[in-house]
């Protein structure tokens, strides 16, 4: 058989304080809480009782007390790293750099080019040796 709550007076609905609330919804948020248990537990529909976790969250129902300090936002330290130089071609200026070596061997590169790559691709291809 199941618990029948009636209420009496012109008023069918029930009044939550706001204190009320954040102490139902702080005891919903605990690591090992069910939200439906806790809502049974207080008589809330489980509905009910996670629009007013949205509400706490988004700050729509006062941050009181009733909160553990825990539940709080906080930011964490950030640093930002300066931002290093792009190897880009302008615009307008893609154009074709064509290295023939001495071995036959053609090298052929469009486009924007990475300095450290170029450097690298023509160290291979001419056997190491500097000219």
């Amino acid at each position: 058989m199941s618990k029948v709550s009636v209420l009496s007076g012109p008023e069918r609905r029930r009044r939550w304080t706001t204190v009320e609330k954040l102490r139902i919804v702080g005891e919903s948020q605990a690591p090992s809480a069910s939200v439906i248990e806790v809502a049974r537990r207080h008589d809330v529909h489980p509905n009910l009782l996670t629009v007013w976790r949205r509400q706490a969250r988004t700050g729509a129902i006062g941050r009181a007390a009733a909160l553990r300090p825990e539940d709080e936002v906080q930011f964490a330290a950030v640093s930002v790293a300066p931002e290093q130089p792009a190897w880009t071609a302008r615009a307008g200026t893609g154009g074709t750099i064509e290295i023939a070596f001495a071995s036959g061997v053609q090298l052929r590169i469009t486009g924007a080019v990475d300095p450290a790559t170029l450097t690298a691709a023509v160290a291979a291809l001419s056997d190491g040796r500097a000219r």
